[in-house]
């Protein structure tokens, strides 16, 4: 299968509403912000996401999360040895037959570093052709913590509540959302990223929170709005990344003073000379 001989460049728009897109853990899961106030989704927690949409369509995923594994191999270092085998003393080997296993590695790049006796550990690195950028709120979001209690007793006779019966839950009341990110060609050639991957990962980002509810993000509470999809003509591409991503300008419509959804925004992009972006949405 031919490798990619396109560039491609991406932004998706979205919207969380009553949800906490991405705790931060050292915050006490409050939903992450920058320092100006604007909400955050890590470059992890979106991958991660796409993994998952990835698995949905039944595609081979390398790093599988705990909560969504689809075999029986606990660790990556169980996966990696199960699956590759003997490849896994021959760097060049081990490289090659991840590459072709999961669309993942040949996507996102991976570390291959696992201890071994007497010196004989491995460490292969692949560079995979997509990247994606942390997602940032156009504006500042406002969060809304409820404290929450147990009415039942989850140890003992039942006559008395611990202490760890009260916690906290934290939401976005609403935010309009931006990623952007790029798929490389000359990095495609190393992993054996193809065309038909490229229309995978778009699939994936589109359906990026289907199934992805939880407690903290009810199901509809983060939604896709549009996702816009740059292909150039050639392998390096007729403008930067940079550029192109600039052409996405989103801006709040006239009399509306708190926006409640992305109806109360204006989003379009700019044609650059050649190449305009195909939009999706479902």
């Amino acid at each position: 299968m031919a490798t990619l001989q396109n560039k491609i460049d991406f932004a998706l728009v979205f919207t969380v509403k009553n949800a906490n897109p991405n705790g931060d853990p050292l915050n006490g899961n409050i939903p992450r912000m920058t320092l100006d106030g604007r909400g955050e989704l890590s470059d992890v927690c979106l991958k991660r996401k796409i993994r998952n949409r990835l698995q949905d369509f039944g595609e081979a995923i390398f790093v599988q999360s705990d909560d969504y594994r689809k075999d029986e191999h606990r660790s990556l270092r169980n996966r990696a040895e199960a699956v590759l085998g003997k490849a896994m003393k021959n760097e060049d080997e081990l490289r090659k037959l991840a590459q072709e296993t999961w669309i993942d590695v040949r996507s996102f790049g991976q570390v291959f570093a696992f201890k071994g006796g007497e010196g004989k550990g491995v460490s292969v690195g692949i560079r995979g052709p997509v990247t994606i950028q942390p997602a940032f709120s156009v504006e500042s979001v406002n969060v809304t913590s409820l404290q929450i209690t147990k009415s039942v007793s989850g140890e003992g006779d039942g006559t008395k509540r611990g202490s760890d019966t009260m916690g906290m839950k934290h939401s976005v009341d609403f935010g309009l959302y931006v990623t952007y990110g790029s798929i490389n060609p000359q990095l495609a050639e190393l992993t054996g990223f193809s065309d038909e991957d490229a229309d995978k990962i778009k699939n994936a980002i589109l359906h990026i929170f289907d199934n992805d509810a939880s407690s903290a993000r009810p199901e509809g509470s983060m939604e896709v709005v549009k996702l816009y999809w740059w292909k150039h003509n050639s392998k390096l591409g007729q403008y930067s990344a940079a550029k192109v991503h600039k052409t996405l300008e989103i801006t709040k419509k006239e009399n509306v003073v708190d926006a409640k959804s992305s109806d109360d925004y204006e989003i379009k992009t700019v044609d650059l000379d050649g190449l305009s972006p195909e939009v999706l949405s479902f």
